[in-house]
């Protein structure tokens, strides 16, 4: 799996999935724009990028921004001339909201609502409806956009997570069917519960989440980033050439079962 000639930018680079993403398309011979509201942190992975040979660009970018999500696209272009592969990853609650950010619907607050659409739901449209141009103006690209479990299936205390994960499961299918007859692909990754700064919030702060989340998981364990961008650049790749409008789950088989109990009794 190789993506030399080819450019990529990635939204939400800075730390987790996005990350290991941008890391694993320049470790494969691509150019990489690591795309991050926090620009220092951007610049930390294309430190990491540039000191293993690889090729990388940083770019601080406020999702909630279509001038900057513009901006953005336009400076993978304006370095490295074209743009093959989109990664929408972007995702985040500001301090402001932290603590408001779980309760069940009638308690829910509308500033964690609006935020969460804007930045994952809406900031992913705006992203993809920009660069659509540029990939049929060169002959195809692929999109890729990070969804979740959550947008399959139901939590509890996250119903803006949920609603926008959902939407981008949806969205996803649509851009894919628009344009599988111009040679752009689009897919998502569902993921489960993952090592990332966002989950590790609620792993480290509710007592008892941690041990009954790794329980409900059949593999033992929490998935990590690079098995995520694993995935991430496996739909971007040739390799998935004939794969467009698939919501991939990568759980460690969270969601295969049923949740019935046991019937094994030793």
């Amino acid at each position: 799996m190789r993506f030399d000639g080819k450019v990529g930018v990635v939204t939400g680079a800075g730390s987790g999935i996005g990350r290991a993403t941008a890391i694993g398309f320049a470790q494969r011979g691509g150019k990489v724009v690591v795309a991050d509201v926090n620009g220092d942190n951007a610049a930390s992975v294309v430190a990491e990028i540039t000191a293993a040979g690889g090729t990388a660009l940083a770019v601080a970018a406020d999702m909630t921004n279509p001038r900057e999500i513009d901006a953005m696209l336009d400076r993978a272009v304006e370095a490295y001339g074209r743009l093959d592969v989109l990664h929408n990853n972007a995702f985040g609650v500001p301090p402001t909201l932290q603590g408001r950010r779980m309760a069940r619907v009638a308690e829910l607050d509308q500033g964690v609502w609006d935020y969460s659409l804007q930045v994952g739901l809406t900031a992913v449209m705006q992203a993809t409806r920009s660069v659509l141009p540029i990939m049929l103006r060169q002959g195809g690209g692929a999109i890729v956009n990070t969804a979740s479990i959550s947008g399959l299936f139901g939590d509890y205390g996250i119903a803006a997570y949920n609603a926008m994960k959902a939407g981008v499961v949806n969205f996803t299918r649509v851009v894919a069917m628009e344009y599988a007859g111009e040679n752009i692909r689009c897919n998502c990754i569902c993921p489960g519960a993952i090592d990332t700064p966002l989950l590790r919030r609620s792993l480290d702060t509710i007592q008892g989440f941690s041990q009954a989340t790794v329980a409900a998981i059949p593999m033992g364990r929490l998935g990590k980033p690079e098995e995520m961008a694993n995935v991430v650049l496996f739909l971007a790749s040739d390799l998935a050439s004939y794969v467009t409008g698939a919501a991939f789950v990568a759980d460690g088989g969270l969601t295969a079962k049923t949740g019935i109990p046991t019937r094994f009794t030793d």
